[in-house]
């Protein structure tokens, strides 16, 4: 449902429409990204010491205000504060979920369903971008962005509805006192443990890569692709990444030395991609989305096994602070190099899982 929203395909232009340059459109990504970056600890940190599911709950209202932030002031400074929430809100999540999640099937005897459940996840996100496109071809006739918007708010806050659902398990030691000692803890751990620090900056650049999303539209105009026919020329890239993302539930057994392995033949196929430079090119960027997405879920899994239930929230949400960094350098790879240099990240990242994880099943 909060990915589900009409905006999203929208909001772009929204900034265009009101008189904003492409160099502020790209400024604007940057504040969102720092708006995550800065607030990604210290929501873990709350999440770890109050209440997970409450800060679920509260990402619906806030992300809500910040579209309608663009609403009522619609100029440079009314988008940067909406993108402000709109990063809030993402910290609010990220970290929080994946805890509630593995610590809640944890309590239930049932933490080898992680992945499948995480799988299914990041399937629903995915789909949700297209379920937000038929909902913006529907809405933006009759309601403009103003009506877009509206819907995408009340979306975001039924979402926070839902949430307030999820069971949340008790944890002993939770304590407003303790936030301070609790983010300690969790750097302590990180600090201690060698393979958990690697794994922390692989998984970074590994959810890093998912920044090329943006470019798919980009990639099959500039191979040929008619603008009339980018939309559906594109929509097979989240369905693959969605069917990924729930094959990584079934093959969540996969030795951990193969999925380096998995990750290494994603690359090659986005570079394949690239060297061809036509539209059917597109069917390999869709394979490699598929794969990149399954072992995006495996290395998620593998992170959670190794993290302490206390400071859980906290330390997903260090490695998605990491991420809001590596941000930036898909974009700097994209720049020089484009898919072709993106794909070269991609082989490495795979490189450094393969051998991190086949010390890991050593030990």
């Amino acid at each position: 449902m909060s990915d589900a929203l009409p905006i999203y395909p929208l909001y772009a232009l929204l900034f265009l429409r009101h008189g904003l340059s492409a160099d502020q459109v790209s400024l604007l990504f940057a504040l969102w990204s720092l708006a995550g970056l800065a607030s990604g600890v210290p929501t873990g940190v709350l999440a770890d010491r109050f209440s997970r599911r409450g800060c679920l709950v509260a990402a619906g209202p806030v992300k809500a205000a910040g579209f309608l932030a663009w609403l009522v002031f619609p100029d440079f400074a009314g988008f940067a504060a909406g993108f402000a929430l709109w990063g809030v809100s993402g910290s609010l999540v990220s970290g929080a979920l994946e805890a509630l999640v593995y610590d809640g099937l944890t309590s239930y005897g049932a933490a080898a369903s992680y992945p499948k459940l995480l799988g299914r996840v990041n399937a629903a996100e995915l789909l949700g971008q297209i379920t937000a496109a038929g909902l913006a071809a529907l809405l933006f006739p009759y309601g403009g962005y103003a009506g877009v918007i509206t819907v995408s708010a009340a979306l975001s806050c039924w979402s926070a509805v839902l949430a307030a659902r999820i069971p949340e398990p008790a944890r002993p030691g939770r304590s407003p006192e303790s936030c301070g000692p609790g983010l300690r803890t969790a750097l302590g751990v990180v600090r201690r443990d060698v393979r958990l620090r690697c794994l922390l900056v692989a998984l970074a650049l590994l959810t890093g890569i998912d920044t090329l999303e943006e470019y798919f539209p980009l990639l099959a105009q500039s191979w040929g692709v008619p603008t009339r026919w980018n939309p559906l020329a594109t929509v097979v890239i989240p369905v693959a990444g969605a069917g990924g993302a729930i094959a990584a539930g079934w093959w969540g057994r996969l030795g951990s030395r193969s999925i380096g392995g998995v990750l290494f033949g994603a690359g090659l196929l986005l570079a394949g991609a690239g060297l061809l430079r036509q539209p059917v090119g597109l069917l390999l960027v869709a394979g490699f989305y598929g794969l990149y997405r399954m072992v995006l879920v495996l290395a998620g899994s593998l992170l959670q096994q190794r993290i302490p239930t206390s400071s859980r929230a906290t330390v997903s949400s260090v490695a998605a602070a990491g991420e809001e960094l590596c941000v930036y350098l898909m974009y700097g790879l994209w720049v020089l190099g484009g898919v072709v240099l993106s794909a070269l990240l991609v082989v490495a990242v795979a490189a450094l899982l393969g051998r991190l994880l086949a010390a890991d099943d050593d030990r």
